[in-house]
């Protein structure tokens, strides 16, 4: 059972904030002399602009304006050298004044210690100037508790916008910083940050990164502690007191009060500082601490124990750092599709041809729904593709056959991926990730920056945010806390599909914890993302994420860079998928992607991938691309990497990095798969039942993929064509004692009917091993018939009943039986009509009809007659979804296209072009699409002489073509058989 870790266990071992437990308190640093020289020369300074400057003017210049008031005369005297001095006199009183109002406006802020000093309109320059002086002047003798808002501006505009300091990596050394720097910053932090761990390794002081906290002390005379003069005294600079701020803001202190201003502290008040804090009244973590009061140690254990709980506490009001387990609803909605169990061995009644045989399927794929979802969902696009390459005669031998039948491996593989898929979870995250971005576009609200999304057991989706980002847009709600968006499955299912950018498409499924499944926003995570642990499961974690990332549905396009391995994986998605050989490549290639990336949004005035998303659609402009590096590299590549992932949230990049073990500079987020299949997260309390894809597993989907290339196997070019995987005596003593009709509505010849509540169950688990003659795992048969899930003893009560319907051969050999490998097969006695339609093919193109024309002719016509409409034309509403996995909806209407086609040939052979037009037409009811049927019937009705006819045709096919058009190759059958067809088009427009 997964297990969350506390917060206090994940943070005694955070590497990156030892806790030493003797206190060492530290004498406090005295006023220097360079620090009266700076209160001398800012006296003097005011000195002379507050007084020397109204003296100079009165004495020197005096008073510019009129002693009464101006006649109209006035307006007619000549402007002389006189008045433009008057003028500049005036402007310069002014300005004293407006500076004179500064200082008296600052020197009250710090004297009262309250508040934030006041702006005076149009004063940025001249407040900024003030500022600093009544800063130096009051830094020896006046209070400056209350000046620390005031002079975290130093040397910056007053209406400037300041990118805040973010806290030290020792307050969040998770995922989860709350801002990022800009690129040189965070490039500069992280070369520093893996020096001091080299620092570190090699021996170096380890109080350097200790938990450390200070106690407000209380005033000395005129002189108040404020958050600026800890900084600078700690910290080395004031500036730094944001950082101070933020690792304390909104903590319980010993009084009950909480720290939510920066200028309003108190003595007696606990503040934990950085672990680079140096000097002063420093208290390190305690257990014992001789020079301090057991009820500071105290007040300082419970302060501490505070800090934990805001760290792991998922989710505080102002944002969370960590990945947390979302809480679950009382209720679900919806039952929850339990995962598949493993494998016992005796989950089927067993014969005794399979008694001591485990069919079980690999467990990997079976608890993988997204990821067995894509794969299968890709794998039918492919054979889809093949068999079209086919039918345009791009491909030989392959015509209207089905692919090659998996064996071995990648038959438990492909049987694996339909029992463990959950396409109905795929299709709802999208709709729902789609429908949020829709949403938020209307109320012209930004993306907010997504870490994570659990979807958990009772098919509800929580994304948890990187900050808190206001309301969720209906349908959505706000969930534990303000960083977590819910949508309840019932919600999720009323959403109809978006014309919308997929808004997250890096979400990748690492794991499951509690019922939960977590799928980790790899391009949203500012830095790297590190995986340790043995090479050999590293290496499954990494082929899950890659083939994922491949193959997923919830992602319109993305680029996928696999460094150093995954050269194999490429068939599964040709398109998203490159390889590297090695870092240099990488560096070269993300170098520029990164500068290429920086400039796009700046000219789209973006401030991240998130913005140009919500925008008009600009998917291949704001696509992500995912870095998958599985071997370490080495130190000086690390620091260039970790430079380079700087900025890489922003842009829509995402890196993932194996390391043998150790620290990564940069590593936003460190994980380590453990043996027994564990993804331990320690710092932010997480351990996952990992998503896996071992080697055995990934070479067998590999095969799929490549088998179902139509360039591949016995099929491809040069090679014999494929035989059906059944073939059927056609002759009068092969008739079958059951048979069924598949192709139009559903019948079934030589069983009595079963009993109504029992008939739709058997009447498909039937239809499901008619079209797999090859056989049918029990797993997969009852995956199709109980998508959400069955136990054991109901399926084999319906595999007994099924077995009692078919009944038994004449020789008493069962109908329904099971070969070595324990897949449920069907006697050569069940055939189906699709079965007896494949077979005259096969019979009449390469079979006794190659030989005998008298022959090929009535096989084709026999075949082309028990075409009666589409596949299973009758079946009920919510069953049969299963067909959405097969082929043989787009192989059907190809193979009645073939002998639509080839049966035309024949009679056009000997000039009977209305047998051809007969043909063609009774191939188009079942295949109203294929362009090569509407060509060949062109051409008959050519061959007819009827112009009219023709004509008449013409008008039909551009009716049918609607706003699209002509396909380019049928107006160029048409300008060579009506030349005139275009006039009567631009007749009727």
């Amino acid at each position: 059972m997964p297990r969350r870790r506390t917060s206090s266990s994940s943070s005694s071992t955070a590497p990156s904030a030892p806790r030493n437990r003797t206190p060492q308190p530290v004498r406090v640093r005295r006023r220097s002399f360079g620090d009266f020289v700076k209160a001398f020369l800012a006296f003097v300074v005011l000195l002379v602009l507050v007084a020397g400057v109204p003296l100079a003017l009165a004495t020197q210049i005096g008073w510019p304006l009129p002693d009464g008031a101006p006649g109209l005369d006035w307006l007619q005297r000549e402007i002389t050298v006189q008045t433009f001095l008057h003028i500049l006199t005036v402007v310069v009183w002014f300005a004293w004044a407006q500076f004179t109002a500064c200082v008296l406006i600052e020197v009250k802020a710090a004297l009262s210690g309250v508040g934030v000093p006041g702006r005076v309109p149009g004063a940025g320059p001249s407040q900024l100037l003030a500022r600093q002086l009544v800063a130096a002047l009051l830094l020896v003798g006046a209070t400056a508790a209350s000046l620390t808002p005031g002079l975290s501006q130093l040397g910056q505009s007053l209406e400037g916008n300041q990118r805040p300091s973010v806290a030290a990596a020792q307050q969040t050394p998770g995922l989860f910083t709350q801002q990022q720097e800009s690129a040189a910053g965070a490039a500069s932090a992280l070369a520093e940050q893996a020096g001091q761990a080299a620092a570190r390794a090699d021996g170096g002081s380890a109080a350097h990164g200790d938990t450390k906290y200070y106690r407000i002390q209380p005033p000395e005379g005129r002189h108040h502690d404020s958050l600026w003069e800890i900084a600078d005294r700690h910290l080395g600079d004031g500036r730094r007191y944001k950082e101070i701020f933020e690792l304390n803001k909104d903590r319980v202190q010993p009084d009950g009060s909480k720290l939510s201003e920066a200028s309003l502290i108190r003595p007696g008040w606990i503040m934990e500082m950085p672990g680079d804090a140096r000097g002063g009244e420093l208290v390190e973590m305690p257990d014992e601490a001789p020079k301090v009061s057991e009820q500071v140690r105290q007040q300082i254990h419970d302060y501490a124990r505070t800090g934990d709980q805001a760290q792991g506490g998922g989710g505080a009001a102002g944002g969370d750092a960590r990945v947390s387990l979302p809480e679950q609803r009382p209720a679900p909605v919806t039952p929850a599709r339990p995962a598949p169990a493993p494998s016992t061995g005796q989950e089927h009644s067993a014969t005794p041809a399979e008694a001591g045989h485990s069919f079980g399927l690999p467990e990997a794929l079976l608890t993988a729904p997204l990821l067995a979802a894509g794969l299968l969902g890709a794998l039918g696009r492919r054979r889809r593709q093949a068999l079209w390459q086919s039918a345009l005669g791009s491909v030989g031998g392959r015509r209207g056959m089905e692919p090659p039948t998996p064996t071995g491996d990648a038959q438990d593989v492909q049987d694996a991926l339909l029992v463990g898929a959950d396409p109905e979870g795929v299709r709802l995250l999208d709709r729902s990730l789609r429908g949020l971005s829709a949403a938020l576009a209307a109320e012209s609200r930004p993306l907010p920056v997504v870490y994570a999304a659990w979807m958990s057991g009772d098919g509800d989706l929580h994304l948890q945010l990187a900050q808190p980002a206001g309301k969720p847009p209906a349908p959505w709600q706000s969930g534990q806390n303000q960083t977590f968006w819910l949508l309840a499955r019932a919600d999720a299912e009323r959403y109809d599909d978006a014309d919308t950018a997929a808004p997250y498409p890096g979400l990748v499924s690492l794991g499951t914890m509690d019922d939960s499944r977590l799928l980790l926003n790899l391009e949203a995570v500012p830095g790297l993302v590190s995986l340790s642990g043995a090479e050999a499961d590293r290496a499954a974690v990494f082929a899950s994420v890659a083939a994922e990332l491949a193959t997923n549905g919830w992602s319109d396009r993305m680029t996928i860079t696999l460094v150093g391995f995954g050269e194999d994986l490429t068939p599964l998605a040709p398109n998203r998928i490159r390889h590297l050989d090695g870092f240099e490549d990488l560096f070269e290639t993300m170098s520029a992607e990164t500068r290429q990336r920086r400039g796009a949004l700046g000219a789209a005035g973006h401030d991240s991938v998130l913005t140009g998303r919500t925008g008009p659609a600009q998917h291949t402009r704001w696509a992500p691309h995912l870095v998958l590096l599985a071997a370490q590299p080495s130190d000086e590549d690390a620091l260039r990497l970790a430079e380079l992932a700087s900025d890489a949230g922003r842009l829509g990049i995402g890196y993932l990095v194996g390391t043998a073990g150790g620290e990564l500079p940069g590593a936003a987020w460190e994980m380590e798969i453990t043996g027994e299949g564990k993804l331990l997260a320690p710092l932010l309390g997480l351990e996952l039942e990992a998503q896996l894809l071992p080697a055995a597993q990934q070479r067998a989907v590999v095969e799929l993929f490549t088998d179902a290339d139509p360039g591949h196997g016995p099929g491809g070019p040069g090679g014999p064509a494929n035989t059906p995987p059944f073939l059927v005596d056609i002759s009068e003593q092969g008739r079958p004692a059951v048979y069924a009709r598949l192709v139009g509505s559903y019948e079934i010849i030589g069983l009595d009917a079963p009993d109504d509540d029992r008939s739709a169950q058997l009447h498909e688990a039937l239809a499901l091993l008619l079209l797999h003659r090859e056989g049918v795992h029990p797993r997969v048969l009852s995956s199709a018939l109980w998508p959400r899930g069955v136990t054991a003893d109901v399926r084999d009560a319906l595999l007994e009943r099924l077995r009692v319907w078919l009944g038994t051969d004449p020789d008493g050999t069962p109908r329904l039986g099971t070969d070595a490998t324990g897949r449920l097969t069907l006697a050569k006695s069940v055939v189906s009509d699709l079965d007896v339609l494949r077979s005259l093919y096969y019979e009449a193109t390469q079979g006794r009809g190659v030989d005998s024309r008298q022959v090929r002719g009535r096989l084709l016509t026999d075949a082309l007659v028990l075409v009666r409409g589409p596949l299973l034309a009758d079946r009920p509403e919510g069953r049969y979804r299963w067909l959405t996995h097969e082929i043989v909806d787009a192989q059907l209407p190809l193979l009645v296209a073939d002998t639509g086609l080839a049966l035309s040939e024949f009679h056009l052979e000997k000039n009977r072009a209305e047998k051809a037009i007969e043909a063609l037409n009774a191939a188009l009811r079942t295949a109203p699409a294929d362009e090569r049927l509407w060509h060949e019937l062109l051409r008959a009705t050519h061959a007819t002489g009827d112009t009219d006819r023709l004509s008449a045709l013409a008008a039909d096919l551009i009716d049918r073509s609607g706003a699209r058009g002509l396909p380019p190759r049928t107006e160029a059958l048409l300008d060579e058989l009506l030349p005139t067809w275009r006039d009567g088009v631009a007749a009727a427009g």
